[in-house]
């Protein structure tokens, strides 16, 4: 089992990154999200509320005033599960506090040989590694600073962000396909 990071100090790396976060989103879906009333909500109406007040989209703000730039790539089965089709909805709001989202077929990830891992990889000097359970529960991030793990995260964020897609762009070819 990996060492974990101290959850309490999660947030100071979105907060202490000198030029870009950088995401890949691997999962059909977040127990966290299934959880959570916003999800709920989604189900029930297909729509989202406006939670631009909460922390994450303030601290998104900040950062990327300063010239920062959050960006993410979140991997989709082809038709979308409920959750990811949740996320899809939900990056509009991301995106418009400045973080950049965008999305990659599962089957195009899996012909360029896309890791299984979730991770958050930091001005490309270090990444956290998320580790979930077979339920999709959050067990912990594990650091890397290994510049040999480094390098391939960077690897990994340089194939998935040159064939991933745009959200508009992707929520088109959703509908259309759907």
């Amino acid at each position: 089992m990996p060492e974990f990071i101290d959850d309490s100090t999660f947030g100071s790396y979105f907060e202490e990154f000198e030029h870009t976060a950088w995401r890949l989103e691997t999962r059909r879906g977040y127990a966290s999200d299934r959880a959570g009333e916003k999800y709920r909500r989604y189900l029930e109406t297909e729509e989202v509320p406006d939670d631009s007040h909460r922390p994450w989209y303030a601290n998104v703000r900040a950062q990327t005033v300063q010239g920062k730039r959050f960006e993410r790539v979140r991997i989709v089965d082809h038709p979308p599960t409920r959750e990811q089709l949740f996320l899809l909805a939900t990056a509009a709001g991301s995106n418009k506090a400045g973080e950049d989202i965008r999305n990659l077929w599962r089957t195009d990830a899996d012909k360029a040989g896309r890791p299984t891992v979730d991770f958050w990889l930091f001005d490309a000097r270090r990444a956290l590694v998320l580790h979930f359970d077979e339920t999709d529960e959050y067990l912990g991030a594990e650091l890397v600073e290994d510049p040999a793990r480094v390098v391939q995260f960077c690897q990994i964020r340089d194939a998935a962000w040159h064939f991933a897609i745009r959200r508009e762009d992707f929520l088109a070819q959703v509908t259309s396909s759907g």
